[in-house]
């Protein structure tokens, strides 16, 4: 990955009905200037809202990540927000005509392809990373994730359902574009049918299918083609987790430990993050991968880490 920052080198399209809302959208992602990040524009809307994808803004995390400006939003934002990050791209304008991002197979990789096509133009700005410094961790109930200093980006995640086709599962791996995109962005959502079923009688998963899902019933996966991966839930956790923490705005040099996370949790973790500008720095990678620091905090005695 080049250690300057990214945009594409041509606009793409990408169409389809959002999972939550069932409304379809048309969406389309175009080049930005460096230092610009990624911005959602709602087209829609009179006037057009303006949205930047970062931790302050995201309003909601219950069945996905939203964020929100004033009057517009837009949800279910992870799956795109990870191909972007797995695949190195720094600044984009996003235009979408609707309230949620379209769920394609309910995975990343039609993104990661779309991204591909389009092709990247490398931006002379340096690209900069949130290099932790001190161990941070956020728990919710039994659920927990800790960030801790790392010289690259590392996720390790463990999840355990009550199911016979997940059960517990543990995914430990660097991510780098070529790893994000064979092992981490195919893997699809999922969902229970009784609570798929709950949720469309509130109005909710409207457009949850089985082509764009992982559906399971009591004891079993009910896609005719099966699982991509043996361990295609845990996999797909990580493949929100980086959607997530990509809200932070820059890449993170940092080993994340996750155990049975979530989009609440994960937006917990930002949000501490951002409230301990001690515990990390701002740095700049120079072509040999050297970090060079691009500002300096104050010199203070700072917890090592923190608990919610």
């Amino acid at each position: 990955m080049t250690c300057l920052q990214q945009t594409l080198k041509r606009s793409i399209k990408a169409a389809g009905i959002g999972l939550h809302t069932g409304a379809r959208v048309t969406m389309r992602m175009r080049p930005a200037p460096a230092d610009s990040g990624i911005r959602f524009v709602r087209t829609d809307l009179d006037p057009v809202a303006l949205i930047p994808a970062s931790a302050e803004y995201v309003i909601d995390t219950a069945l996905a990540t939203t964020v929100g400006n004033g009057s517009g939003s837009v949800s279910t934002i992870e799956h795109l927000m990870a191909a972007l990050v797995g695949m190195g791209v720094d600044n984009l304008i996003i235009d979408i005509d609707g309230p949620e991002i379209p769920a394609m197979d309910g995975s990343a990789y039609p993104f990661v392809s779309l991204i591909k096509e389009a092709g990247f133009y490398i931006q002379g700005a340096p690209r900069r990373y949130i290099e932790i410094l001190d161990p941070i961790t956020v728990r919710s109930g039994d659920k927990y994730i800790t960030i801790s200093p790392c010289s690259d980006f590392n996720v390790l995640a463990e999840i355990a359902f009550d199911h016979p086709s997940i059960a517990r599962q543990k995914f430990d791996s660097l991510v780098t574009p070529n790893i994000f995109e064979r092992h981490i962005s195919r893997a699809r959502t999922f969902g229970f049918l009784k609570e798929i079923e709950r949720l469309k009688e509130n109005g909710l998963a409207l457009g949850g299918t089985i082509d764009n899902a992982i559906v399971l019933d009591e004891v079993s996966v009910l896609n005719q083609g099966g699982l991509r991966f043996s361990d295609e839930f845990v996999r797909h956790k990580v493949l929100d987790l980086i959607g997530d923490i990509s809200l932070l705005g820059m890449p993170v040099l940092g080993r994340v430990c996750s155990f049975k996370g979530g989009h609440a949790i994960h937006n917990l973790l930002n949000r501490e993050i951002l409230n301990r500008p001690y515990a990390w720095r701002k740095v700049e990678l120079d072509t040999d991968w050297r970090m060079m620091p691009s500002f300096s905090p104050k010199m203070e005695d700072v917890s090592a880490g923190t608990s919610l």
